[in-house]
């Protein structure tokens, strides 16, 4: 908008200079270029000021979408706790643990690039009974995350990891392996139902809409996925009452994930 009110003043300054220059020099003005250089004025400046007003007129609507889409992965942090009266002796208990967890998982046909140990801690354990706590051995932890879990699979996964030397399972998270493809969907229906609102909101004002002059994407991208508390809270209850973890386990039922895209988009007014 700068350049167009620059462009007029401009404009208005030759006309004014050029106009100076003749009654300077003496010379009359000329009544027929006088007119023709008005009218060129005239049709200028209305391309200017036409210019300026679409500039304005603008129309700005805002726009978000769900796709719901079924899960089928999963990911599952487990825990591998052991303790020793020793650092050495409780390390070597965890790892021959851990080994053993892995070993299992790729029995049942989980890819080794899947598994991942998230992370590991040893801390001394302390009696505090007597005035002076007394070190009475150590406690190693290892987070192992199994990812890209087939969710037809997870019972099978589950029933059979929890007696491999897991201790813990501390989640159970459903995902979708077509998170992009429904997140791109998602997409195109907002842009759908900006345009749609823009159209609703230029009629009501007597005009319409034209070109997009801008679109913004501002729904966050993050991969859908949801975790299950009470499956994994109810696996871990078996392995704490020491039961048998098939024993009323089966049934996955992931449910549904929403895919949410949100953008705003700018359109072109013109006014009838």
């Amino acid at each position: 908008m700068k350049r167009l009110l620059l462009t007029l003043c401009l404009t208005l300054m030759t006309l004014g200079l050029a106009a100076c220059g003749n009654q300077a020099a003496g010379n009359p003005p000329d009544e027929s270029n006088t007119a023709a250089g008005s009218d060129d004025f005239s049709a200028e400046t209305r391309d200017i000021q036409n210019q300026i007003a679409d500039v304005h007129n603008t129309i700005i609507v805002n726009s978000s979408e769900e796709v719901a889409i079924v899960p089928d992965i999963a990911e599952v942090v487990y825990s591998v706790r052991t303790k020793d009266s020793t650092a050495a002796g409780c390390q070597q208990k965890n790892a021959e643990a851990v080994s053993q967890v892995i070993e299992q998982l790729k029995s049942l046909n989980v890819e080794e690039a899947s598994i991942q140990t998230s992370d590991y801690y040893m801390n001394p354990v302390y009696n505090y009974s007597g005035n002076t706590p007394r070190l009475t051995g150590y406690e190693a932890i290892s987070t192992l995350t199994v990812s890209d879990l087939p969710i037809d699979n997870l019972d099978e996964i589950l029933e059979k990891s929890v007696t491999s030397g897991i201790n813990t399972i501390q989640s159970i998270t459903y995902q979708a392996s077509q998170y992009d493809k429904s997140y791109q969907e998602a997409l195109t229906k907002a842009v759908a139902s900006a345009r749609e609102k823009a159209q609703v909101l230029a009629a009501a004002s007597g005009a319409e809409i034209g070109n997009v002059i801008s679109i913004q994407e501002t729904g966050g991208y993050s991969e859908a996925r949801y975790t299950d508390y009470a499956r994994s809270g109810q696996m871990n209850s078996l392995m704490e009452a020491k039961l048998d973890a098939a024993a009323d386990t089966s049934g996955i039922m992931p449910g549904e994930i929403q895919v949410e895209a949100g953008i705003v988009v700018e359109y072109q007014l013109i006014v009838k």
